[in-house]
This record gives C-alpha cells, structure tokens and sequence, in this order.
C-alpha cells in the first residue's frame, strides 16, 4: 500500500521491549506450582506473571509510593555502596 510516495506496512512494528534484568528468588514450592500454572493458564511466561504481578503490586501500594518519593534518590548511593572496595595495594 502506498500513501503519497510512503509506502505503509500492512503489520505495524513489533513495540520495543523494555529493557530486562535476571534475578534469582527462592519461593515456596507451592508459591512456585501456582505461578507456572497461573502462567499456563493466560498463555504465558512465569517472567512475565511476576513482572506484571509485581508492576500491579508497586501500582497499587499508595504507602510504597510514597516511601519510594522519599527515597528515590537512594539509587545511585546503593550502587555505589554495592561495589566492590577496592583493595589495598602493598608496598
């Protein structure tokens, strides 16, 4: 299809994924059953249920919202405090 001297995709562009990052958690065993049968059941990923399980739970906690407006500016300290010291060179 042409608009003009355009021409225009029948399918639109695949939207960009965020950004992602791996963590490693331990669950209960039940905990986990549930999740990957909640995943089975929306046709999905068990990533995917936690990263909107978790969106959801940060939306809706008004007190975490808050505490979070007051500590946002927390980050790059603990990334600074998360590297690793550097060791002291002999002489």
């Amino acid at each position: 299809m042409m608009k003009g001297d355009e021409y225009l995709s029948l399918l639109k562009a695949q939207p960009k994924q965020p950004k992602s990052a791996t963590i490693q958690i331990r669950v209960e065993e039940d905990v986990k059953l549930r999740l990957y049968k909640y995943a089975e059941f929306i046709d999905s990923s068990p990533a995917y249920v936690v990263t909107e399980a978790l969106k959801l739970l940060f939306n809706k906690d008004g007190e975490f919202k808050s505490w979070l407006g007051q500590h946002a500016n927390n980050h790059d300290q603990e990334k600074t405090e998360d590297a690793p010291l550097a060791k002291p060179q002999l002489r």
